[in-house]
């Protein structure tokens, strides 16, 4: 099992502000709006610097979307900030009709995804908006595991032509992957080779799937554990390619079990190599009142739960060969 160290811990968000502000520096195209919650979305260091490219649209999500897309017919770049919630279930009708049914080139920036906005609770922990985000053609849908990811993620849509969901969330989590990273859209990050059991893991789950990984390898079993960063376009030939040599699969991410990562997976294995596969995800509830770490613990979305989830797959897998 590669080792992974961490010297500091960071909010994901903070990587997209710091990101938003780098990207304004290179492009004066990019325009960044808010719904309110500038803090919240790390956005303060780019209004500073950028004061005539920032829109403060206050309450009013849906007004927001709209005037990103009318702004795009300009040639700017915007850049919408606020949680994810309120990015995709109280603006689905806008998005769909003025962003995605136009391939409006605009960026759906979304903080407080997940459990893990905790003691907020279920109305504001959306668990949907993956699925959501993913059913719109032409969408690009983005996950990132930590800030310097996160980072790396909000300078490639920048230059990225197209509508993009980026979730990212609030609680501080371990800063793992390399700060001077060149983030390719679609293309999946292998974070450790193993050839017993594949994990396919997004967002705050991929630091599990590490913990994960060192426990499984003291038990001897060798795990494949790939970040999917973005799950649409989803990078198939990655999936496929360690499938073949595992012959089992683990999907693990902060959403419902419905519409997420894991089911991106499946259609992959149903259509091309039929796999055992384990999902690690919230299983069809909302969530509650909680800290981080009690939520994910409950909903069964940690290290732990990821292990059982490798060990009850590997035992399909070799029934699966004692009955043929």
């Amino acid at each position: 099992m590669k080792k992974y160290t961490y010297t500091e811990k960071k909010d994901t968000r903070s990587g997209f502000g710091a990101g938003l502000l780098e990207a304004g520096r290179k492009n004066d195209q990019v325009v960044a709006l808010c719904a309110d919650l500038i803090g919240s979305l790390k956005m303060n260091d780019f209004i500073k610097e950028f004061p005539g490219r920032f829109v403060q649209v206050g309450i009013a999500e849906a007004n927001m979307m709209g005037i990103a897309a009318g702004m795009t017919i300009g040639g700017k770049i915007p850049f919408t900030g606020t949680f994810a919630n309120f990015s995709t279930g109280r603006v689905y009708d806008q998005i769909r009709q003025s962003i995605a049914y136009s391939n409006k080139n605009v960026k759906i920036c979304a903080s407080h995804a997940g459990l893990t906005l905790g003691e907020d609770g279920a109305t504001h922990q959306i668990l949907e908006d993956i699925g959501l985000m993913k059913m719109l053609p032409g969408m690009t849908v983005i996950n990132t595991c930590d800030y310097n990811q996160t980072k790396a993620a909000t300078l490639a849509i920048a230059e990225y032509e197209g509508p993009v969901y980026l979730r990212f969330g609030r609680p501080v989590v371990p800063i793992f992957t390399d700060p001077d990273q060149k983030f390719e859209i679609g293309k999946a990050w292998m974070v450790n080779e193993g050839a017993d059991v594949s994990i396919f893991a997004t967002g705050h789950l991929v630091w599990q799937a590490i913990l994960a990984g060192e426990i499984l390898a003291e038990e001897g079993i060798d795990a494949e554990i790939i970040n999917i960063h973005t799950i649409k376009p989803l990078d198939a030939e990655a999936v496929l390619k360690s499938i073949a040599k595992t012959g089992c699969v683990v999907t693990a991410e902060e959403h419902n079990r419905l519409g997420g990562l894991g089911d991106s997976i499946a259609q992959v294995l149903a259509t091309h190599n039929p796999t055992p596969q384990e999902y690690v995800a919230v299983n069809d509830s909302f969530g509650e009142s909680g800290t981080p770490e009690q939520l994910m613990t409950k909903y069964g979305l940690d290290a732990e739960h990821i292990v059982l989830a490798a060990k009850k797959v590997m035992k399909r897998k070799q029934n699966a060969v004692i009955s043929i």
